[in-house]
This record gives structure tokens, C-alpha cells and sequence, in this order.
């Protein structure tokens, strides 16, 4: 068994990015940034951490509507890294993070009509669902 699972909780860097497929297929990317903070020496560090964020269909169009630069997030997703060739013929990499389910937690560059609480996922929009298979007898469980 295997599981790639993304939780992250942060901030947009910029409006999001997006385009219209062919067959009504819509795709946002933007960038989302988590901070973590510390102290060091007496001095408090903090270090932010930059994701690219990929949300396909029907949750891409809700972030079209809905989703602007400065707004806090909360996502669920998993990793991906995909490869391409640059006009150089070099190989290059990125990874991103698909999104399956997305929170919306407070805009801080809007009012507190827009702000307010609206949670999405995949099954909202006629994503498959991938369902794991196992026992549904609870007297099993080991707690």
C-alpha cells in the first residue's frame, strides 16, 4: 500500500492562471505559500515555502470565481512531478500539487461577505472518487 497525500494550509501568491480545454475542460495553476517560523539565537525566523498548485474542472472553476491573490487556503491533494524538454532540448522538472479538496478560509483583500467559509471538493463536481476497499465491520478496528 502506498499513500501521497497533501495537506496545506497557506496563502495565494497571485491571482490564479486560468485556461479552457478543449471538451469544457478548465485548468487553474497558482502558487500557494506556507510559512514556518522559529527562533533562532533570539531572533524569530521564519521560512516560506513556495507550492505550485494545479486544480482541474469543475474545482478549477470555482477558484476562477472565487480564488484571488492574498486569500488564505486550505488544500488537500497529492504530489506529482512531471518532466518536459525546454527550447534548449534540456530536461527540466517541476512538481505540483493536484488538488482534490479545497477551503476556503478568509481573504484578507476582500470583504467579510467574500470571505466567509466555503468548502469544495471533487465529488461537488463530477470528479471520480477513488474508494479503498476493506471491511466495514467496525468490531475489527484495533482501538
Amino acid at each position: 500500500m502506498s499513500v501521497n497525500k497533501v495537506i496545506l494550509i497557506g496563502n495565494v501568491g497571485k491571482d490564479p492562471v486560468v485556461r479552457h480545454l478543449d471538451k469544457d475542460v478548465t485548468v487553474a495553476n497558482f502558487t500557494l505559500a506556507t510559512s514556518e517560523s522559529y527562533v533562532k539565537d533570539g531572533n524569530k525566523v521564519t521560512n516560506t515555502e513556495w507550492h505550485n498548485i494545479v486544480v482541474w474542472r469543475g474545482l478549477a472553476t470555482v477558484v476562477e470565481k472565487y480564488v484571488k491573490k492574498g486569500d488564505k487556503l486550505y488544500l488537500e491533494g497529492r504530489i506529482k512531478t512531471r518532466s518536459w524538454e525546454d527550447k534548449d532540448q534540456n530536461k527540466r522538472y517541476t512538481t505540483e500539487i493536484y488538488v482534490d479538496n479545497l477551503e476556503m478560509l478568509g481573504s484578507p483583500n476582500r470583504n467579510a461577505q467574500s470571505s466567509s467559509s466555503n468548502t469544495t471538493n471533487t465529488s461537488d463536481v463530477n470528479e471520480p472518487q477513488t474508494t479503498e476497499q476493506g471491511n466495514d465491520n467496525e468490531d475489527d478496528l484495533p482501538f
